[in-house]
């Protein structure tokens, strides 16, 4: 009786175990699906904004970009990996740590910003003071504000050479080297890459041949042709962006707001104790000033024609900012002090929202 029926014990073995597998194919087969589903789904990245004029799929600002349109000038973190002294003297400026700047820079390269106390350049209680200032992403900036910052970054070169002139012709060549060095030790590589997708000719030999000049013969009578000659070629780079373009207010102001901004950090960073302890911050202040009333100077037509109450503003400000920086040579006591600047700084922001409302 058992040999009748084991064949068909055999067949019905074979066909539970054929449908167990055919069972657990397509289980296995569904989970796939699902996880591929899963990894090709997009990914969101929660990313800085790269740009104040960048627009949603809605079609309206957000919030951080409409707080960029008020204020004049980015409020992008400050990227601790990347950012140029004067950027890092805000930072500086705001915990009143002297030489802090230079000392965040020396730490490099940092994984995330708490980095900053492993490393031991500033204190857990330090840290949560500036912690929203800082970052370690790079954004990718585009449209108006790549051009911002371009210009930004020229004019700060042009700050720095303003002020090493002035020391130049009053006889300090040994506080003028610093000036003339931050811009090709410095400034020159933040901006490198935007200077050759501009089509602008690399000028980064003319400010190094200006810096040995001066460090070996700083009385040689060549040494204003190379000031000139580095000066036209910072001047040259600039012109890259249309005439039209810079002259435009909205533009000009989110430069002049920018550099203002930098100016009152480092006025801020150079002042201890009511006295001015840092010459060099003091001289930087000075010089991106100097170069700030040229900017303006450029657009006060227009500013005064169709922007009357904020041009009123600006001049106000600016010829009270102006007897903060009696000489080149550094005061021993602050004229203004840094809340007043600051409020005058902070007047001009508000003066400047009228502007970019209005275009």
């Amino acid at each position: 009786m058992l040999a009748i029926f084991s064949p068909i014990l055999k067949y019905f073995k074979a066909l539970v175990k054929t449908k167990t597998f055919l069972l657990l194919f397509a289980l296995s087969l569904v989970s796939a699906i699902a996880i591929s589903a899963c990894t090709n789904e997009p990914k969101v990245t929660s990313s800085p904004i790269a740009s104040e004029t960048t627009e949603s799929k809605s079609g309206s600002k957000t919030e951080t970009q409409k707080d960029s349109m008020m204020t004049g000038h980015s409020k992008a973190k400050i990227n601790i990996n990347e950012a140029i002294l004067s950027e890092l003297d805000k930072l500086e400026a705001k915990l009143g740590v002297a030489g802090l700047s230079n000392k965040i820079q020396a730490a490099r390269p940092y994984a995330k910003t708490e980095d900053l106390v492993t490393k031991k350049v500033i204190t857990a209680p330090q840290f949560e003071q500036i912690k929203d200032m800082v970052g370690t992403e790079t954004v990718e900036l585009t449209g108006e504000a790549k051009d911002v910052d371009y210009l930004t970054k020229l004019g700060l070169m042009k700050g720095h050479m303003i002020v090493a002139k002035e020391l130049i012709d009053v006889q300090k060549p040994e506080q003028a080297l610093p000036h003339i060095g931050h811009p090709v030790e410095e400034i020159y590589a933040d901006v490198e890459g935007q200077l050759k997708q501009r089509n602008v000719k690399d000028f980064k030999q003319s400010l190094i041949d200006l810096q040995q000049l001066i460090k070996s013969k700083p009385s040689d009578p060549m040494v204003a042709t190379k000031y000139n000659e580095a000066m036209t070629s910072i001047d040259n780079a600039i012109a890259a962006i249309p005439e039209s373009q810079r002259q435009s207010p909205k533009l000009a102001l989110q430069v002049i707001n920018t550099i203002l901004d930098t100016a009152s950090s480092e006025y801020t960073a150079a002042i201890a104790n009511n006295k001015i302890k840092e010459i060099i911050e003091y001289q930087d202040s000075r010089g991106f000033t100097l170069y700030v009333e040229q900017l303006y100077k450029d657009i006060a037509p227009a500013m005064q024609k169709d922007y009357p109450d904020a041009h009123k503003q600006f001049t106000a400000s600016l010829a009270k900012l102006k007897p903060a920086y009696p000489s080149p040579l550094a005061p021993e006591k602050p004229v203004l002090s840094v809340a007043d600047m600051s409020e005058l700084i902070k007047g001009n922001e508000q003066a400047a929202a009228t502007v970019y409302t209005k275009s």
